[in-house]
């Protein structure tokens, strides 16, 4: 092999999650860089601070990435009847959806009990649906971290297999 060949693909290295040069996408670390990962999970945990959670005390912060490189943030907000709760996944959708943002790239999502990261928190299944709606399964990233160097990649279809989403309409 000619030392050309086995050169990976150049990354932009600010906030970015697609590769410069076009090409198929073969592994998840392939996609997102450790520094952009590591950025969007301390995003998540400074989004954590503003979590309101008198009742469950389980605080929760999410960071959302747009394709433009904007970073949404999200913390879950408890209400005393329960139902009218907003987990900070939607919580950073709803607020980047309401500024007219469509297309996303990734989330970070960190929580634990009294704010301390002890496991990763995975979104609840209606965070999961609400996040097919907007985006493509096959290739939206979701980051479950418990600090900046301790974390998990997945897409959302794995999360969220044999989905229903607005495709399923047509």
């Amino acid at each position: 092999m000619q030392e050309q060949d086995m050169k990976q693909p150049e990354m932009e290295t600010k906030n970015s999650l697609v590769p410069i040069e076009k090409g198929e996408l073969l592994a998840k670390h392939e996609i997102v860089s450790h520094s952009v990962a590591k950025n969007l999970v301390r995003d998540a945990i400074e989004a954590m601070k503003y979590s309101y959670a008198p009742y469950s005390h389980h605080h929760v912060g999410a960071a959302l990435l747009t394709k433009d490189k904007k970073v949404y943030l999200g913390c879950n907000v408890e209400n005393a009847s329960y139902s009218p709760t907003n987990c900070a996944e939607r919580t950073a959708f709803f607020k980047a959806i309401s500024e007219g943002q469509r297309e996303f790239s990734a989330i970070a999502i960190v929580g634990g009990k009294e704010g301390i990261l002890k496991d990763f928190c995975s979104p609840c299944g209606v965070c999961r649906q609400v996040m097919r709606e907007f985006v493509d399964p096959k290739s939206f990233l979701v980051i479950l971290a418990r600090s900046e160097e301790d974390y998990l990649i997945f897409f959302l279809e794995e999360l969220l297999p044999l989905s229903f989403g607005p495709d399923s309409l047509g």
